[in-house]
């Protein structure tokens, strides 16, 4: 158990120490304070924290994950992990304060006592290529923009999350010929989980997936492959779109929103109107379950021309994401 660093505004009962299973309820719990005071609206439980990060390879709990604690009571954490990204040996880290404690050093103490750690950990790991920390945060929360400027971090990369309204007409892009949608079954999930690392290989920042990923993945408790729209030719798999529905996060936001996550074509496939063809088909899904917006977020620079064609299919941006 380590002590915060000395600062005069940080409450005297403050106490940094290594995160346990038992705490992702409570750091759930300060992430969603933060995200409520940003604007951010997304809400997650600790059980969906733990279903993204514990089946990880890269990701150890003690380890990875500091929390802030004033009188038992979680009001801040920050999570460092070390990642291979485009030949480089990525320290990614990202944690949040709750909004009574901000702007009193506890962002910065526990920023830099995670970068400290990456930093020895990346010194030491025989992993070759070059060395960089990374952190991403919304246009809509200053105070991580404002930290990581503080911190020496300059943008590097930017993109958007974007919504569509589903409720009335929808485009109608059939299926290149030959191209057939199948519905999702488990003998397909290896074949599925591998197209879609394949295609998102030409992307900034491809990490490649791992075992880990894969239970992530098919067993997160919010994976629902029914709503999932996948490209068959024959028996490869030329593309897909991963769709998902948060039920929790929508009731307790009062909206109904799905999210069109890894929209994805392999080469071979690609320039064929494909990726039109499954975003249309995932309007449907989607509508078809009680949903009235489908959202997504893209690189700006992606190579395959990906925003224009959301653009195109009537999506429109809600806010910008950086990468520093």
């Amino acid at each position: 158990m380590t002590q915060a660093p000395p600062a005069a505004t940080l409450p005297d009962r403050l106490v940094l120490r290594p995160a346990t299973r038992d705490d992702w309820d409570a750091i759930a719990s300060a992430m969603n304070r933060a995200h409520e005071a940003d604007g951010v609206e997304e809400i997650q439980t600790g059980a969906e924290l733990a279903a993204d990060l514990e089946p990880l390879d890269s990701f150890q709990v003690e380890r990875d994950l500091l929390v802030a604690e004033v009188d038992g009571q979680v009001v801040g954490f920050s999570s460092g992990i070390r990642v291979v990204r485009d030949g480089a040996l990525v320290g990614e880290m990202w944690g949040s304060v709750t909004p009574e404690l901000r702007r009193r050093g506890l962002g910065t103490a526990l920023w830099l006592a995670t970068r400290d750690r990456l930093a020895d950990e990346m010194a030491a790991d025989p992993r070759p290529g070059p060395r960089e920390l990374r952190a991403y945060a919304l246009e809509i929360e200053p105070g991580a923009a404002a930290l990581y400027a503080d911190q020496g971090y300059v943008p590097i990369r930017f993109g958007f999350e974007m919504r569509r309204p589903i409720t009335g007409s929808l485009p109608d892009h059939p299926l290149p010929a030959g191209l057939e949608l199948r519905t999702v079954t488990p003998d397909q999930h290896r074949a599925i989980f591998d197209a879609d690392d394949e295609a998102f290989r030409d992307h900034w920042g491809h990490r490649d997936l791992d075992e880990g990923d894969f239970r992530a993945r098919f067993e997160h408790p919010e994976t629902d492959t029914s709503l999932w729209c996948v490209a068959w030719d024959g028996d490869e798999v030329a593309g897909s779109v991963l769709n998902y529905v948060f039920a929790g996060e929508n009731e307790q936001l009062g909206i109904r929103r799905g999210w069109l996550e890894h929209v994805s074509v392999r080469r071979p496939w690609r320039g064929r109107g494909l990726a039109k063809a499954l975003c249309a088909a995932s309007f449907r899904v989607l509508r078809e379950r009680g949903i009235d917006e489908a959202w997504l977020g893209v690189d700006a620079a992606n190579p395959t021309g990906a925003l224009g064609l959301y653009e195109r299919l009537g999506f429109a941006v809600v806010r910008k994401w950086f990468a520093y």
